[in-house]
């Protein structure tokens, strides 16, 4: 099988191709070699949203200062 390029995928995409991976193993019911690609596909398809959640959080969390120059927002916990 060619190597996936998960980038090319939306978020909502990948999000569901790895639903659809968990799934499957979960099932059970997966020859051992087939597992294995999947759970390599799963990982990939896994941090590539986690970066994209993580690159989508860094850009709400910026503001634009009265100077014209974007800040980080910072908030009190």
């Amino acid at each position: 099988m060619a190597e996936m390029n998960v980038t090319d995928l939306s978020f909502e995409d990948a999000m569901k191709q790895l639903e659809a991976i968990v799934t499957k193993l979960e099932s059970g019911d997966v020859p051992l070699e087939d597992a294995l690609q999947q759970f390599q596909q799963g990982m990939q398809l896994s941090k590539y949203c986690q970066d994209t959640l993580n690159n989508a959080e860094r850009t709400l969390t910026k503001m634009i200062a009265p100077d014209g120059s974007v800040q980080d927002f910072e908030t009190e916990e």
